[in-house]
């Protein structure tokens, strides 16, 4: 097995420090709308680190809280760059305020917002005296490539999803893919193939009608694309009656591929 990184628990103790290093941390893990409403998980969304620059990906409903509860704590008004994959609510709800935050209370022209066209069609995600404050606001497509201080990705696919939805693939020393929120389809393993491959497993067991993929379906995703690690996170209320962790060291077993299940507050260390 790969040994780019390690999954540490942030020490209790060190509350007044900042992260260092670069990093992937998990805000929040939790899938859909039960889980989050019950906020059996964290819908804080994904904090990425890479030499100084600072991302967060889908600040979802209390994203701002979990920057102040983590340990040690996380500091929205260094973010640069804020990416929506898609405006659900359990996506974008805190992205305001996240706004609010890099911007130092709209006092500071700075910062990037990356989201598809949708999200700032009829009913816009941002706020209209916001807009003004961030450096500028970019539309997700296809055919571009994206920069942010020291960070690149690329937004490689529409999925299949009832809005507009791209999924992410980070250009580090190790490539990283997000397989956000989608069903399954033919093709997706080529499109996200990369070292590292984090996929939003919202179902145990696939749901007809329901645009989500489930655990069988991340099952196949890994067992063709055999990333150096794998990091399931964006769990349903099915994922969690069958326990993520329980789940994801079984997989490691069969596929002999890391396979992580992400918990609230987990840091990945990237090279």
């Amino acid at each position: 097995m790969a040994e780019i990184k390690k999954v540490t628990r942030s020490p209790r103790h060190k509350a007044a420090t900042k992260e260092k290093g670069n990093y992937i941390k998990f805000l929040g893990t939790a899938g859909a709308r039960f889980v989050m409403i019950k906020q059996l998980r964290s819908s804080g969304g994904i904090w990425v680190s890479y030499k100084g620059t600072n991302v967060i990906i889908d600040p979802g409903p209390g994203s701002i809280a979990r920057c102040a509860l983590s340990r040690p704590k996380m500091d929205p008004t260094q973010l640069d760059g804020i990416i929506l994959t898609h405006r659900h609510l359990d996506h974008s709800n805190d992205v305001n305020v996240m706004i609010e935050a890099m911007t130092e209370g709209g006092f500071k022209k700075r910062g990037v917002v990356f989201l598809p066209a949708d999200a700032m069609e009829d009913e816009p995600v941002i706020l209209r005296h916001l807009r003004p404050v961030v450096e500028r606001i970019e539309i997700l497509d296809e055919k571009k490539t994206y920069t942010v201080g020291e960070i690149a990705f690329s937004a490689p696919s529409r999925q299949k999803h009832p809005v507009a939805t791209y999924g992410l693939r980070f250009d580090f020393k190790k490539t990283v893919s997000l397989i956000t929120d989608t069903k399954y389809f033919a093709g997706i393993e080529d499109i996200y193939k990369a070292d590292i491959v984090i996929i939003n497993v919202v179902f145990y067991e696939e749901r007809p009608g329901v645009e989500h993929l489930s655990f069988i379906d991340a099952k196949e995703i890994i067992k063709k694309i055999k990333p150096e690690a794998a990091i399931l996170t964006h769990f349903g209320m099915t994922m969690l009656a069958h326990k993520p962790h329980v789940l994801a060291q079984e997989l490691s077993n069969e596929l002999h591929t890391e396979v992580i299940a992400a918990y609230d507050g987990m840091r990945f260390d990237l090279p």
